[in-house]
């Protein structure tokens, strides 16, 4: 495979690095297997501990030197890794594509989120500014500004296993931050391949050896960076389990967190939907990554005038989809990332049977010439009522919950009634329904769309949401101030010192 000797990947790859340095190995190797056809791509060697201290080590003497390069001078940096990612987007799309399993048009479309990011921090990196105010007291002024954090620890999932990491990684480094990334087990040589490119660049402008490093191996590599107290911050994206033990872990120690973790989303359908925008949202939000992002479409919330017509048109819509390769261009969706997600996939459905859910089209497992690797399932949508246990739980799977609603109000109050609350949609062309979806009493959602699915961000906006989803902010907007710590400052200028308050203390 081309894309992989382009990328400078290879049977055995060393995995802890501190940019151009990369460890011996001295523990076992991860062995990275892909879900399309279930060979072997590669194998890169986990971190032992005693690497781990030796990392950390070396993070923390190159942010006494990188924190002082001019923020612009960052940006630049950053730059030149965008111009990086343009020229390899074809080859490491597709090495996200065959490593995770995604289709090829969202292997590049997630390589293009990485460039997008990297213009943004280059922007970014000339506007990191505080606010100034005026003082109570007679000849001061105040100011806030923002510093550094030190060692930003992240943590990404396997189902964007390059994306997720430079929305951090990019906005950190303009901050002026190093960063440690443990990226998933599954999805290492895509790791691997973005330390390698990026090291590249690093070397050449002289950045400081260990503002870039890469930590590969299990959970506990990631805890060792959450119980850790040099690592000022830890961003973390995975399930709502994980955040739960790392959140214990960080704020046992006051550490600061940022955790994107799970999503059970829903798309509301009122009868002023344009059913030609809604049905491709739903049905892309649904089998898009196949079920495997956090803002997958996992119910779909349909008023009862529209019940049946949108029910059909799903089924039609759901024949017309390509499972196979995604390598092919042409593929809507590829294989689950493993065994383990095509079983729980299964026990999905198992549940949703005896909870009463009645399958509109059916689910199951792809056997045959193509579908050897044993990860490829059918999509399927089932009737449900909206307080099954099982639609309560995010499954990352192509499922698809089908239920019916009779006013805004309560269609708004099934789509909050889940522990989650990252992302929401309303299919409506009436004014008043898509303003009260977005109000106070709307949406409790960290994204809240209108006339779009629930899935695909754009990285100007911050990303994230609320409830078991953690709370954290990723990516654009204002996001970057999760990588810094706010300083205000107060300057007398005066040859007196009056007080605040107008507090008296007289002496000599």
């Amino acid at each position: 495979m081309n894309f992989l000797k382009a990328l400078d990947l290879h049977t055995d790859n060393p995995g802890v690095s501190t940019g151009t340095h990369w460890f011996p190995g001295e523990t076992e190797k991860i062995v990275s297997a892909s879900p399309v056809d279930g060979r072997v791509i590669g194998s890169v060697f986990s971190a032992s501990e005693a690497q781990y201290q030796q990392v950390v080590a070396k993070a923390q003497e190159a942010f006494t030197i990188w924190r002082t390069w001019p923020a612009p001078k960052r940006g630049d940096i950053v730059r030149q890794i965008g111009e990086a990612l343009r020229q390899k987007k074809d080859e490491l799309g597709k090495l996200v594509s065959y490593e995770m399993g995604k289709s090829l048009q969202e292997g590049w479309g997630e390589v293009q989120e990485m460039i997008d990011i990297c213009d943004f921090a280059v922007g970014l990196s000339r506007q990191l500014h505080g606010l100034t105010m005026h003082s109570e007291r007679p000849g001061h002024r105040m100011y806030e500004q923002y510093h550094p954090l030190g060692i930003v620890g992240i943590i990404s999932a396997f189902n964007f296993p390059v994306a997720v990491w430079s929305w951090n990684a990019m906005l950190a480094w303009v901050c002026g931050n190093v960063c440690i990334w443990k990226p998933s087990e599954k999805t290492t040589l895509c790791a691997v391949a973005c330390q390698k490119m990026v090291a590249e660049i690093f070397e050449k402008n002289e950045v400081p050896e260990g503002v870039c490093n890469l930590l590969p191996g299990d959970k506990t590599a990631g805890e060792w960076l959450a119980a850790d107290e040099r690592i000022a911050l830890v961003s973390a994206t995975g399930s709502t389990k994980m955040g739960k033990a790392v959140a214990a872990t960080v704020g046992q120690r006051l550490g600061k967190q940022l955790l994107e973790l799970g999503g059970n989303n829903a798309i509301i359908i009122t009868p002023e939907a344009d059913l030609q925008i809604a049905i491709p949202a739903a049905a892309f939000g649904a089998v898009g990554t196949a079920g495997q992002r956090c803002t997958s479409t996992r119910r779909l919330i349909v008023h009862e005038t529209l019940y049946e017509a949108v029910k059909d048109r799903l089924v039609k819509a759901y024949g017309q989809l390509k499972i196979g390769d995604p390598l092919h261009p042409d593929t809507h969706m590829g294989p689950l990332i493993d065994a383990a997600a095509v079983q729980a996939y299964h026990a999905a459905i198992e549940a949703c049977r005896s909870q009463g859910g009645q399958f509109i089209v059916e689910g199951g497992a792809l056997e045959g010439s193509g579908f050897e690797s044993g990860c490829y399932v059918k999509p399927c949508i089932a009737e449900v009522a909206f307080d099954l246990p099982i639609v309560q739980t995010e499954t990352f799977a192509p499922i698809l919950y089908l239920m019916r609603y009779n006013t805004l109000e309560e269609a708004i109050a099934i789509q909050n009634s889940v522990p989650q609350g990252l992302s929401s949609s309303i299919m409506t062309n009436n004014l008043r329904e898509a303003e009260q979806f977005l109000s106070a009493e709307g949406s409790d959602c960290g994204i809240a769309n209108v006339n779009i699915g629930t899935s695909g961000a754009e990285i100007g906006g911050a990303f994230g949401g609320e409830k078991e989803t953690g709370g954290g902010r990723e990516s654009g907007s204002d996001a970057w101030k999760n990588y810094m710590r706010r300083q205000t400052n107060t300057i007398n200028y005066s040859a007196r010192l009056p007080l605040a308050q107008g507090i008296r203390f007289d002496i000599g």
